[in-house]
């Protein structure tokens, strides 16, 4: 049997080459005539620039940067040569400006910016690039992607003309955008799994800020500040896109004033990891990630190698560091497995992650010898 083993990240435990190489040595154990196939996969969140880097045969460029709250941090992107022999970027918003960077009791939104990225994009438009590819997933940001405008020359002035630090609380009092000294850059191709607008309930502040640690309070400055950085750009269609709220609204700046298109980032990766013809030559694919729940459906790494695996005709079984109850009715996943079997706590399970995954190896077998027969 020959197995596709296609897992994203396991959060805050292992990567995703760790977890498919833990799932590869459990099965292995437990069936050593099995054919293994390991294809570690991402979407537009952490991992996309690793997992774009491995499939293309990149490497990585080191430069510094910011990070959300302006603490100088070393950073990393992905380098890529396209067909015709040219460089391309593989970069990550929150290599930069992630939420992952900013300790917990350390966060506030309102002072959060977006700079870091901007500086980054700087960079790899320094070294020649021809295209940005930027996933901007798991940002710490909700400011409209004008600090990642600063970064490239973008200056937001007062209705006096004095100049405004790029942050969400200076936008209240925003009266012109000028772009006159904006760095001439390539096109940017953005990997994005979320369909939010960028105001309103459905809008980026309110779905993701109370996730980043925003207050009701800070809710109403951050709606204010996007709402007027919207009226005094004139882009109001260009708001109630899909996809503008993204990142804390990164998607509308980048929308807006640097050309960007707009992409599926698992879409991105298959394509590049050319994994429906993976899927294609194998029997049966195993994907999965940390939490199993309504996420994974919407754009997620998972769900999108079981719709690869469905449009095929090939079973698929899901494997999750923990699954939410409302995913065990389905149709997704032929199957979905859990640690949550071996009866660990979440913390020491996260520690386990490979040593668990490995163990799983007897009861995977089985389930996929099941869905052979």
């Amino acid at each position: 049997m020959r197995i596709l083993i296609a897992c994203d990240k396991f959060k805050g435990s292992l990567s995703a080459q760790e977890a498919c190489e833990a799932l590869r040595d459990g099965l292995a154990s437990a069936d050593p005539s099995s054919d293994l196939i390991v294809c570690p996969v991402a979407d537009g969140g952490e991992g996309f620039a690793e997992a774009m880097v491995l499939a293309r045969g990149g490497r990585w460029h080191c430069c510094e940067s910011l990070d959300a709250l302006g603490n100088p941090v070393n950073v990393r992107y992905g380098m890529v040569s396209n067909e015709e022999g040219g460089d391309e970027a593989v970069i990550e918003m929150a290599e930069a400006s992630g939420l992952h960077r900013i300790p917990k009791g350390s966060r506030d939104l309102l002072r959060s910016s977006s700079l870091g990225t901007g500086f980054m994009i700087r960079n790899a438009v320094q070294q020649g690039v021809r295209r940005i590819l930027l996933g901007i997933g798991g940002s710490a940001t909700n400011d409209g992607g004008v600090g990642m405008l600063a970064g490239l020359g973008v200056k937001f002035l007062d209705d006096r003309g004095r100049e405004l630090e790029p942050l969400p609380t200076s936008l209240k009092s925003l009266g012109e955008v000028d772009t006159t000294g904006m760095m001439e850059i390539p096109l940017i191709e953005v990997a994005c799994d979320v369909k939010n607008p960028l105001l309103g309930t459905n809008g980026a502040t309110m779905v993701y800020g109370p996730q980043k640690g925003a207050s009701v309070g800070d809710l109403h400055v951050l709606e204010e500040g996007l709402t007027r950085l919207v009226e005094v750009t004139g882009l109001e269609m260009l708001s109630e896109t899909p996809g503008a709220g993204a990142a804390g609204g990164l998607g509308f700046g980048l929308l807006g004033f640097a050309g960007a298109r707009l992409r599926d980032g698992f879409g991105m990766v298959a394509e590049a990891l050319k994994l429906p013809d993976l899927v294609a030559s194998s029997d049966v694919v195993v994907t999965g990630e940390g939490s199993i729940d309504a996420q994974t459906f919407q754009g997620k790494a998972p769900g999108g190698v079981a719709r690869l695996a469905r449009q095929q005709g090939k079973k698929v079984v899901a494997v999750g560091g923990r699954v939410d109850s409302v995913c065990r009715e389905q149709d997704v996943f032929d199957r979905i497995l859990s640690l949550e079997t071996f009866g660990v706590e979440e913390e020491q399970s996260m520690l386990r992650g490979g040593e668990l995954l490995r163990g799983l190896g007897v009861e995977l077998r089985e389930v996929l010898r099941r869905l052979g027969e």
